[in-house]
């Protein structure tokens, strides 16, 4: 075992709208040459390299990685849902921390387009059981079923119901990465909303609007992760290292009929938990978080699973202004899914890509001051969550 993984290098391009962007195999080898070149090493000295996407075919990964050069080395692609970019950061952290090699790469990619439903419909669909459990709960809605955002609608509508407090709330979580996003290059949405603005977007479902609903976006981000022997060895930056790690995926008691639990509450908790006890790191020390804000619902809920605010104190975290610049915790200085963009495979790795420029204090506007540690959640329905704890050290 060689200790914690060191987060050498991190790149990500610009994100942009579904349709507007190059292809995968661009977009994926120009961000692992911007991680390379960040971590200041060539993909010859990559043992290992793990791809994620989720809307592409068989060996995606290997495509655009030998846009830079065939090395020989294994390849492996991963599709975990929304999650699959962390999921390609897990096993690169495992490979190293295992000793298994010394340097590995982990890269997220997406070309999406516009319409993103309706693969497959021979098939069946794994999040089928999910919608049947919202079905069996609240009834069909009006019109056909608008994908997730009917799972995280739900959510949202049954913690308005639970704690009686006003929708409205939600409204405020894009307000906040609108201006979080304002200062970020690489998001897709920068111009500034008013909750009365989100709130007369387009209803989408349950108290969702169409501007608390993340955007289908194209992109591509990369981290290498390395041994700290390593990083020493060769002089690199090991300045930010993977405190801990952990996955969960779906407990019974995601389909009991809890709509919380439907979208990865439980999930959630478990791997934050995990992570909390093995970093010896609480949520009271952290003061910088991206998490998976795919609806405001979500990032609304995930406040309370992250143990970032008490249960049912969700409202008051936000009306006060703990979840931003002169809060508890600044959530999202990306801007998050829902203005940076949220293409698919590339998410979690963005997120990574962030947080350690925030550790380094190389995230210009949008720097939180005084960061030691950053959390870190990513969610894929079906499913799987997996939360980091990132932490600075001497190095």
């Amino acid at each position: 075992m060689s200790g914690n993984a060191v987060v050498a290098g991190v790149g990500m391009i610009p994100f942009t709208k579904a349709g507007h962007s190059d292809s995968y195999d661009v977009m994926g080898a120009e961000a692992a040459r911007r991680a390379l070149a960040d971590a200041g090493i060539g993909l010859a000295d990559v043992q290992q390299a793990y791809a994620g996407y989720i809307y592409g075919d068989s060996t995606c990964g290997q495509k655009a990685l030998y846009k830079i050069g065939p090395t020989g080395i294994p390849i492996i692609n991963v599709d975990n849902n929304c999650s699959s970019g962390s999921t390609a950061l897990f096993l690169a952290r495992q490979a190293v921390e295992s000793g298994t090699v010394d340097v590995a790469l982990a890269l997220g990619f997406e070309q999406m387009e516009a319409d993103v439903e309706g693969r497959w419909p021979e098939r069946p669909h794994p999040l089928e059981e999910l919608v049947k459990v919202v079905i069996e709960k609240q009834g069909l809605p009006d019109g056909p079923i608008p994908g997730a955002a009917f799972l995280f609608g739900a959510a949202g509508a049954q913690y308005v119901e639970e704690y009686g407090i006003d929708p409205k709330v939600f409204a405020h979580i894009t307000v906040k990465a609108r201006r979080h996003a304002a200062n970020n290059p690489y998001a897709v949405f920068r111009e500034p909303l008013t909750v009365d603005e989100v709130l007369a977007s387009r209803h989408i479902s349950g108290p969702l609007s169409k501007y608390q609903c993340c955007p289908p976006s194209s992109g591509a981000a990369a981290a290498v992760v390395v041994s700290q022997e390593y990083a020493k060895k060769h002089g690199l930056r090991g300045d930010v290292v993977i405190a801990a790690q952990a996955m969960a995926t779906d407990f019974p008691s995601t389909f009991e009929g809890d709509m919380k639990r439907l979208v990865g509450y439980d999930m959630a908790v478990a791997a934050s938990r995990a992570v909390y006890e093995k970093s010896g790191i609480g949520p009271e020390d952290v003061r910088v978080t991206e998490l998976h804000d795919c609806f405001t619902t979500n990032e609304f809920i995930t406040y309370e699973a992250l143990g970032l605010t008490p249960e049912g104190t969700a409202e008051k975290f936000v009306l006060d202004g703990d979840n931003t610049y002169g809060g508890k915790v600044v959530i999202n200085p990306s801007g998050g899914l829902i203005s940076k963009g949220h293409p698919i495979g590339a998410t979690g790795l963005a997120q990574c890509a962030e947080l350690v420029w925030q550790l380094r204090g190389q995230a210009e506007g949008r720097q939180v001051e005084g960061v030691t540690t950053a959390l870190q959640h990513n969610l894929g329905l079906g499913g799987a969550a997996v939360v980091t704890m990132y932490q600075k050290v001497d190095g």
